[in-house]
Order: structure tokens, then sequence, then C-alpha cells
């Protein structure tokens, strides 16, 4: 899957970046209450609930924190609902954009959403615009150098019923199904392979490259969106940015 190198870098990094950043224990606060309602609060019978838990102690999100947002969504510290929500959109030079979001005041979040493409040269779609230029699969990270060899890796993942590994610089990228992330992971982990990251991505299909006096405008309205309390994620299509030289 040599097409995917380049948000497979893109991805790599800006999990890593996100994990310093405060604004993430806000966000996957968010997925854990949701996760909760549909689910209950005991993470041995809510998969979704214990992946969440182990990516917010990833993240270094105190114990104590993840414990409250448990009790705050089971009801015992108030109640509290938001609602998921994705838009679409264009960026500068005709770019793809998806911008999924959980919110307490949809109006609040489609506003704010909608003024950041229109500030920063983009424009807000309708729903199915851009999302059929993306895949949903399932997309696990693991770091080299802990011992496995690239051939072993490769074994270990299709075993486990993956679809395709690509091997990168410094990780391995192991693509699967959305229903069959769990799977996967479970047996990776089973056979003693650490897990740096494991959820459901939208994959470009196709990259585009923006010409460079777009780029400024491009990496604003991206570094907007993801600096914004209800956005959970940003996915795009463009190879010719990377956050951390926006920095």
């Amino acid at each position: 899957m040599s097409g995917h190198n380049k948000w497979s870098t893109i991805k790599h990094t800006k999990a890593k970046n996100d994990a310093a950043n405060a604004k993430v224990f806000t966000k996957i606060g968010r997925e854990i209450i949701v996760a909760v309602k549909l689910g209950g609060g005991d993470p041995n019978s809510n998969p979704r609930l214990k992946n969440l838990i182990q990516k917010a102690k990833a993240a270094n999100m105190p114990g104590e924190n993840i414990t409250r947002v448990i009790k705050k969504a089971s009801g015992e510290l108030g109640a509290v609902n938001y609602e998921a929500i994705t838009y679409e959109g264009y960026g500068p030079a005709g770019s793809a954009i998806i911008v999924r979001c959980l919110t307490d005041n949809k109006n609040r979040t489609a506003s704010d959403v909608r003024h950041y493409f229109d500030k920063f040269g983009g424009s807000l779609g309708s729903t199915g615009c851009v999302s059929y230029l993306f895949t949903k699969k399932g997309v696990i990270i693991v770091a080299k150098g802990k011992g496995i060899t690239d051939d072993d890796m490769m074994m270990f993942a299709l075993d486990a019923g993956a679809d395709d590994v690509e091997i990168m610089d410094d990780c391995f990228q192991i693509y699967t199904a959305p229903e069959s992330l769990d799977q996967v992971k479970d047996s990776l982990v089973g056979n003693g392979i650490e897990i740096e990251q494991a959820e459901v991505d939208m994959i470009p299909s196709n990259y585009v490259s923006i010409p460079e006096d777009k780029i400024g405008s491009f990496g604003k309205l991206i570094e907007a969106l993801e600096d914004n309390d209800d956005v959970q994620e940003v996915f795009h299509n463009v190879d010719n940015y990377n956050s951390d030289e926006e920095e």
C-alpha cells in the first residue's frame, strides 16, 4: 500500500503531537462519554470504551480524569449528551476535507466550522461532496525497534485478519476492515506486540498537491479546525502539507 505512505507519515506524526496537547483530554473525554452511553461504563463488556481508555492512557490522561468522565457519562456527576456530526468541504485549491465532531450545540459547531472554511479560503459543502474520495479503514500503528522483523510482522498481521501491512521507516502501518480492527488488534497484543495506535480512519483514495502560496491558508484552516473542542478529527487529501513544518 505504498499509495498510503504520505497519509501514514502525517497521521503518525500528528498522533505524537496531539498526545502532548492538553486539548486531547477534552476530545477523548467526549469520545468516552459517547461510548459509555452506547455500551455502558464497564470496559470489560464495552470494547469501544476499553479502546478509548487505552487511548487516553497513551495520551497521558490522568486516571482520575478518566474515572470522572465515565461517572459523568453514567449520570453520577450530572447529565451530558454529545451528538456526532460530520462536515465535508473544500479547502484552498480544491483540497478535500472531512471534519468529524462531537457537540452539545449543533448551531455553535456548524457556525464555527463554516467560519473557519470561509476565513481561510475554503467552502463548506453538502454531505457526500468529498467523502467519496476517502475509504474508511481500520489502521494500527506498531513502532519499529521492538525486536520484530518485517517478515514476522507481516505474518502476524495477515494471520490475524489484516488486509495489508505497510512497512515504514519508523513503524508498521497495518490496515484492516473497520469491523475487524479490534479482532486484529487483540490478536497482535496476544502475540506480545505493543500497539501504539489503533483506530478507524478515512484514508484518501488519491492525493493532491496544492500551490505553495496556498499552503499557509490550508495549514491555518486545518489548525483552526483541530483546535476547536467540538472537532474530534480532521481528514484531508493534501500530500504537501506537514503540520510540523508549519509550527
